[in-house]
């Protein structure tokens, strides 16, 4: 969990992380001789307070329009280039499915009380359908983890990719995921994929692995809402709200990122 303070011209990230606080530093200067444009470190050392970390980062000023994506796209390929020996050996990597929001089984059962038949059939038969993408034979790779709108700042620049503790090894599919079912978000237009694809120089939305990884990534966005809401009750009306589409209502709302 990370908190945000902004002193003018620099942010302060206040952290209690799990690998030494200084891998993001690396990270970034590595990111940056690389091309992708990630917030800068305003200060090389880090400050501890007994588990909390905090470092210094530059403020970034929004501008006014709309998020490149096809540059968003080619700054993905290339941290998908980056070989292993390029990064921060301290800075974590793990298996994306090993993320606790991608254990469906747990999070099905902590919210069982919260799903009614027609909900749980839909979200348990996709689940199901697509259990075979972690045996697929796709090379692995270093994705980012989280590449959606609220990742993503237009600057004068041009686009900031943002909030990199997601990092991960998965396919490059995972990098996709969000964008290719960019349809199924309020706010979101289903051809900033087809910019992010040209920039990539893949575009998937034929691609069998991708349409599992995408499937599965809005089960575990709802159930996770659903979990969420056991503690904020905004959470809970906008997990309902989800539930239509897997009760496979055809006017099934589109859903908030809140």
């Amino acid at each position: 969990m990370n908190a945000i303070y902004v002193a003018e011209d620099v942010v302060l990230r206040v952290a209690a992380t799990t690998a030494p606080a200084e891998a993001a530093l690396e990270l970034a200067a590595v990111l940056t001789a690389a091309g992708v444009r990630v917030p800068a470190a305003r200060r090389p050392d880090v400050v501890r307070h007994g588990r909390l970390s905090v470092t210094a980062w530059e403020r970034l000023h929004p501008a006014v329009g709309a998020d490149d994506w096809r540059a968003v796209g080619a700054m993905v390929r290339r941290v998908h280039e980056l070989a292993d020996d390029e990064l921060p050996t301290a800075y974590p990597r793990p298996p994306a499915a090993a993320f606790p929001w991608w254990q469906f089984e747990t999070l099905l059962t902590a919210v069982s009380d919260e799903l009614d038949g027609a909900a749980r059939s839909g979200l348990e038969t996709a689940i199901d359908r697509h259990r075979w993408w972690t045996a697929a034979e796709s090379p692995l790779t270093t994705c980012h983890g989280d590449v959606h709108p609220g990742n993503v700042m237009a600057t004068v620049a041009g686009p900031v990719l943002l909030d990199w503790d997601l990092l991960c090894r998965a396919p490059a599919a995972w990098d996709h995921a969000m964008l290719v079912r960019a349809e199924r978000w309020a706010g979101c237009d289903p051809a900033w994929y087809d910019a992010f694809a040209a920039g990539y120089g893949w575009c998937g939305r034929d691609d069998p692995l991708l349409a599992a990884i995408s499937e599965l990534r809005l089960a575990a966005a709802t159930l996770m809402r659903l979990v969420a809401g056991r503690a904020d009750p905004a959470a809970t009306v906008e997990a309902r709200r989800r539930l239509a589409y897997w009760r496979g209502d055809p006017d099934a709302p589109r859903w908030t990122a809140v």
